[in-house]
């Protein structure tokens, strides 16, 4: 069969997460496919959305989160990072393709440990993972060409846990740029077409466009789950948070958990004053989803100073984020 070479325009995150889904479950062909995401953290299908990102700094910076359907970690992705993905080709390894693509440039890179392509001094340039739908298979990754790594390291949390016997390094320090090894500079948009090349000859692909009713149920797929927050924040497990801050008209701590990314079992405490039970604020934001905008929208309907004596409603928001 045919394999299908597609050089994807879109840089919606969502969108391009939803034409992954698609093309793996719902087309039978093999399929190769090279995109971009404009500034966005993807999530890996079972992360916790919380414990993985700086949610300070990608509201701060609007910077939109959508879980993907593979395992794997969390990244950031902006414009200089590209991404290739392999659908049902798994009788040749898609890395292998990568690495030769690489290597009629000048870099020469390897595989290591369970899921990372690095440089011969170690430093990581990619990202894989992989998904099974029925038998099919799709595999993909990232390939940092020229991305933002001070963004990248300020829009995700380093886990200690990855780290067990020896010092935390900054995510920034782990990465590196295939755009600073390059023998002779290209743009990142050369750098697509190199690729585009080198895989339609090495896999004796065609070129693909979508059709009227791939777009539409690509669409559908971005509407229905990759664009919702249900999706991309919801599927993340339970999670126990403990705030602090100390304001000028007291101490004030809150305890809550986020399930379904929603906020749950909210408990509040301090030496502020108030003229109505904690209890009645805590009730009044339960149920609701753990976004600063929601809850930002909830606390204007709220007499936040009739709770606690002093405090505004931007008090009370910067608190529980």
């Amino acid at each position: 069969m045919t394999t299908r070479l597609i050089a994807d325009r879109s840089t919606d995150p969502a969108w391009n997460l939803a034409a992954e889904d698609y093309l793996l479950t719902q087309r039978s062909e093999p399929f190769v496919r090279l995109w971009r995401n404009a500034d966005s953290v993807i999530i890996g299908r079972h992360q916790n959305a919380w414990t993985e990102i700086d949610l300070d700094y990608i509201e701060r910076e609007h910077i939109p989160v959508v879980r993907r359907m593979t395992g794997g970690g969390a990244v950031f992705h902006d414009l200089g990072n590209v991404n290739y993905s392999f659908f049902d080709l798994s009788g040749r390894k898609f890395t292998d393709v990568i690495l030769e693509a690489l290597r009629q440039l000048g870099i020469e890179g390897r595989c290591s440990g369970r899921n990372d392509l690095v440089l011969e001094d170690g430093r990581k340039f990619s990202g894989t993972a992989v998904c099974k739908h029925r038998g099919r298979v799709l595999e993909h990754g990232t390939l940092l060409f020229d991305a933002s790594t001070e963004r990248l390291a300020a829009a995700l949390k380093p886990r200690p846990e990855k780290f067990t016997g020896k010092a935390v390094q900054s995510v920034r320090s782990r990465v590196v740029n295939l755009s600073e090894r390059l023998p002779v500079p290209m743009t990142v948009e050369d750098f697509l077409a190199h690729l585009a090349r080198f895989i339609g000859t090495a896999l004796d692909c065609t070129p693909y466009t979508y059709t009227e009713e791939d777009l539409a149920a690509i669409d559908a797929l971005r509407d229905g789950r990759f664009g919702n927050p249900d999706w991309n924040f919801g599927a993340s497990p339970a999670c126990r948070f403990s705030k602090v801050r100390k304001f000028p008209a007291g101490l004030v701590e809150a305890h809550f958990d986020v399930r379904d990314g929603r906020i749950r079992h909210l408990q509040v405490f301090g030496d502020y004053f108030f003229e109505r039970p904690t209890a009645e604020f805590c009730e009044a934001l339960e149920g609701y989803p753990y976004d600063r905008k929601t809850i930002a929208d909830r606390l204007l309907t709220v007499a936040t100073g009739e709770y606690f004596s002093g405090l505004s409603p931007d008090d009370l928001l910067s608190l529980l984020f």
